[in-house]
């Protein structure tokens, strides 16, 4: 059994951390979350492998939208890490084990796991169950990929699990991968049984639907909404989940 504790974690996210490129602060680089921990708001971020099956901090698979460098991520070894900086020319790609570091259990965390959907890279989740093992503060493992969740559950079922969706069309993106019904499925939380979800975190522009609803108010599932970017969103989020994952702007309690 999980340990998810509604109380820690059903709190404002800020997504990537309280990033703003304008005030040099380049999403899930050290920055962003140090903004975000100041302020008093949870975190999330997104992980995947560098060379080695080494957990990273880093949302793309390639490094050009952010970085001068163009590398692939999964190629990155401990050297290139070392040398490689964000274009604010200061910030390094942080290792899981340095972010777990920096925030030292001040503030909950949702850690998006990356995923191309092929198989599971099980040298990489078990590092990052190692590390989560000897780290002491709220955190959750969120994916939308099933497969990788379920592999968690089953490695380590205390680590509190959350399923990520959004409504999907036959151009979607996901649909191209994965195929349009199987989409739908995801969209309809249909493949929840496995890996168990604690939680969900599911499209601000997509709520409600009737699903989503049947899982909050029945089941008693908590729900995030992603990603909470307007007074009119942070308004959706209110009414139909328990806790924003936001950026752009500060929820409205926070807004001085």
């Amino acid at each position: 059994m999980s340990s998810f504790d509604r109380e820690k974690f059903l709190i404002p996210i800020a997504h990537r951390g309280l990033h703003d490129e304008r005030q040099g602060r380049i999403e899930n680089t050290a920055p962003s979350f140090l903004a975000a921990i100041q302020h008093g708001f949870g975190i999330e971020c997104d992980i995947r492998p560098a060379a080695l099956s080494r957990p990273v901090v880093f949302h793309d698979p390639t490094t050009e939208r952010l970085l001068d460098e163009t590398r692939t991520v999964a190629d990155l070894t401990q050297d290139d890490l070392a040398r490689l900086r964000y274009r604010d020319g200061k910030s390094a790609i942080l290792t899981f084990d340095e972010f777990l570091q920096l925030v030292e259990g001040r503030v909950p965390l949702l850690v998006e796991i990356k995923s191309e959907w092929s198989a599971p890279d099980a040298v990489f989740l078990k590092e990052v169950i190692r590390l989560i093992r000897a780290y002491s503060g709220p955190l959750a493992l969120m994916s939308f990929d099933p497969a990788i969740l379920s592999f968690v559950r089953a490695l380590e079922p205390t680590i509190p699990r959350g399923m990520i969706a959004a409504a999907t069309g036959p151009e979607d993106p996901l649909a191209r991968i994965v195929g349009a019904e199987r989409a739908s499925d995801l969209s309809n939380l249909l493949e929840s049984g496995p890996p168990a979800p604690d939680c969900y975190a599911y499209r601000v522009c997509d709520l409600p639907t009737p699903v989503t609803r049947y899982a909050r108010e029945v089941h008693g599932r908590p729900f995030f909404a992603w990603t909470v970017r307007s007074p009119e969103d942070f308004r959706t989020a209110a009414r139909w989940a328990d806790a924003p994952i936001f950026e752009g702007l500060l929820p409205p309690e926070r807004t001085p």
